[in-house]
């Protein structure tokens, strides 16, 4: 049994090793981390049948554009934050007990269940999903669940072994994960039955993200004509974009540089926004792995929300304008241009298709208010993290 639970044990870090992604990947360890895991995005997205695992079902570069996806973007933080801090406090009651030899603990959160710490970790887990959602993440919190269950069978008859008296009383009056009365009316007894409650609750997670998916494709601040789709990562360039991208089109070089057989989607985004690096390789100052604290961006990712609901914060611009320009009291901005293939785009939305392949093109700085082009390169075939799947929104 204690090979079992090692193996379950290196399932779980597993699980938030990938989870934590986010946190690999603005950091100097990103290489290190994606020779091992970049090999299994890529086989994923090489065929129909898998490349949803390694796509994303809601905004991560883009801010949130209305308020219910704002909501969902809060509790990803919410849950997280949650989950961890009743985890610590149960951690500190299972191991107050254990260094006191006090015996199994019965109270505090364990007094309505009797497996809070694997409860608060999923609670987590689901908040970490939403904080950077691929859908393998989702696969990968379901997987989790069945392992806390094992577990969480292996230390009930560990526990019946160690404290026959108090223990089987103790079972009696409370439930496994949730308060044993609510856990009555909804959990099965047969095995077949607790197969059948996991069936719906990962129809219902993974449903549940495409659902969301769609919702926030449907709902990205978008400009299209003929070929070409824009995205404003930022809300209060919407109107911008869509004022000025017919004009932005027309301007010689750019104009010269669109294909009429080809798609594109191009983000409308300052020079200096932060993530730029996973729409393409713009440069190496916007390379978050060698050029930013990666502890500072997630802490404040995660436990300030509410400022990434708006993009004057810190964590959407660099406070230094690493682009060399001025901004034009406000009216400069960096256009990126991706071609798109592999799918037919009948409507906008198409750009973002799970299927769709989207290819770094060209990138233009231009004052958008006078037309003037202060900048304008080809880019590399890859973003930032070279063929890593990368958010599209």
């Amino acid at each position: 049994m204690s090979t079992t639970k090692a193996v379950l044990n290196s399932a779980i870090v597993l699980y938030f090793v990938i989870c934590f992604e986010i946190l690999i990947m603005i950091s100097p360890f990103a290489g290190f981390f994606y020779s091992a895991f970049n090999p299994v995005l890529l086989g994923l997205a090489k065929y129909p049948t898998t490349k949803w695992l390694s796509s994303f079902f809601f905004t991560h570069m883009v801010v949130p554009p209305n308020d219910p996806l704002k909501v969902v973007r809060v509790m990803g933080s919410v849950l997280f934050l949650l989950g961890i801090a009743v985890f610590f406090v149960c951690a500190i009651q299972v191991y107050s007990h254990k260094f006191l030899k006090r015996g199994a603990v019965l109270k505090g959160f364990y007094r309505w269940i009797r497996h809070p710490q694997y409860l608060s970790l999923s609670i987590a887990g689901l908040g970490l999903a939403i904080l950077w959602p691929r859908f393998i993440v989702v696969v990968l919190w379901l997987l989790m669940m069945l392992v806390y269950y094992m577990l969480s069978k292996d230390e009930e008859r560990r526990m019946l072994g160690q404290h026959p008296d108090t223990y089987s009383g103790y079972m009696e009056r409370t439930g496994m994960f949730l308060p044993r009365g609510l856990e009555r009316s909804i959990a099965f007894s047969t095995v077949a039955g607790k197969a059948a409650l996991f069936v719906v609750i990962s129809a219902c997670a993974i449903g549940g993200a495409f659902v969301l998916r769609a919702y926030t494709v449907r709902h990205l601040p978008l400009w299209t004509s003929r070929n070409v789709t824009a995205l404003a990562v930022l809300p209060e360039d919407e109107q911008m974009m869509q004022h000025r991208m017919p004009e932005i089109l027309n301007v010689e070089p750019v104009r010269s540089r669109l294909k009429e057989n080809e798609s594109y989607v191009v983000y409308f985004l300052p020079t200096n926004y932060v993530m730029q690096g996973l729409i393409a390789n713009t440069g190496g100052d916007w390379q978050l792995y060698k050029h930013h604290h990666s502890i500072g961006r997630f802490t404040d990712w995660v436990f300030h929300p509410f400022s990434h609901l708006g993009g004057s914060h810190h964590s959407v611009f660099d406070p230094a304008d690493h682009s060399g320009h001025s901004m034009a009291a406000g009216s400069v901005r960096r256009l990126i241009f991706l071609k798109v293939s592999n799918v037919v785009v009948a409507e906008p939305s198409d750009v973002f298709a799970v299927s769709a392949v989207r290819t770094p093109d060209f990138m233009v700085d231009m004052d958008v208010h006078g037309l003037n082009i202060l900048d304008l390169k080809h880019l590399p075939l890859e973003t930032a993290w070279g063929r890593v799947p990368t958010p599209a929104f």
